[in-house]
């Protein structure tokens, strides 16, 4: 199949799922991902092995019960994209409610950083501030190149300027200093380079320093906000929160522990939405063992 004819399925595939209700898309993503549970998988292996490091205290019927509401949350995410990229930009304001606790017209008079996690709403919520304010995000490319053409496209169709995290250093420095806020999300395991080793759950995991590092080189200050999926299929809330006082601090780790220790409460009113099929552990300190 070529990668045109590809391109085209794909496209039509997630124009359907923008058609379809809400409620019906998100509800079929949630019934398709706890069946897949049922099937033994690499990725609901990781999900457990995550899930046993972080709450070694958990009995494992609520583990098990965690995970495959997990799962459920991941799939339906994958086909909520298709109202999130090709849905009205009316539909998905409707969807998506805005607790904010500072001015985010002021993000254009200060430096910004808004720095986000991996909770399974975070594209909801960066697109719906995209429609709104000027906006930069870092992203990861894709290992399919028609796949990383799509999603770059259609993240940035509300004017967000789409910033490859591969040698994005000087473009994000560039766009700070314009005026433009940058959101990031530094609590995936990318290896061991401009990361250090610090708890996450009591468990060292390698953490990317690119929010301590940027603010301290432009002097932004750093905004969490994470994006939750409402209960009864009601859409999104998109928080943003207080800047991190003293932060930077002048040392990667201690604003890398910090980060971490804002995620851990923010998982703790949702831990099933955290995106716990992702390898947090990959990369392990000097003489401890691999986990997966």
């Amino acid at each position: 199949m070529t990668q045109r004819l590809q391109a085209a399925l794909t496209i039509a595939l997630f124009k359907l799922l923008a058609a379809l209700p809400y409620g019906v898309t998100a509800r079929i993503g949630d019934g398709i991902g706890k069946l897949l549970y049922r099937i033994p998988s690499r990725r609901r292996r990781i999900v457990l092995t995550n899930l046993k490091l972080c709450f070694p205290d958990m009995d494992e019927d609520t583990r098990q019960n965690l995970a495959r509401n997990h799962f459920g949350h991941v799939l339906r995410s994958y086909l909520e994209r298709g109202i999130q990229w090709f849905g009205s930009a009316e539909r998905l304001g409707k969807l998506v409610e805005l607790d904010t606790r500072i001015d985010l017209a002021s993000c254009a008079e200060q430096p910004t950083i808004f720095m986000g996690f991996h909770f399974v709403g975070i594209e909801a919520g960066c697109m719906f501030y995209s429609m709104r304010y000027p906006v930069a995000s870092l992203y990861t490319k894709m290992s399919s190149p028609m796949l990383d053409e799509i999603s770059r496209m259609q993240r940035g169709r509300f004017g967000a300027e789409m910033i490859p995290r591969s040698g994005s250093g000087k473009q994000v420095v560039r766009t700070l200093r314009a005026g433009c806020p940058v959101m990031l999300a530094a609590d995936m395991d990318f290896g061991v380079t401009d990361s250090v080793f610090v708890p996450f759950f009591g468990v060292p995991a390698c953490t990317l320093t690119s929010a301590s590092r940027l603010a301290s080189m432009t002097g932004a200050r750093v905004v969490p906000f994470t994006t939750e999926v409402l209960p009864d299929y009601r859409g999104y809330r998109l928080r943003v929160f207080e800047p991190l006082e003293g932060f930077p601090s002048g040392s990667v780790e201690e604003d890398s522990r910090r980060m971490n220790a804002f995620l851990e409460t923010q998982i703790a009113t949702m831990p099933e939405q955290y995106y716990w099929v992702h390898r947090r552990f990959k990369n392990r300190p000097a003489g401890m063992a691999p986990v997966y």
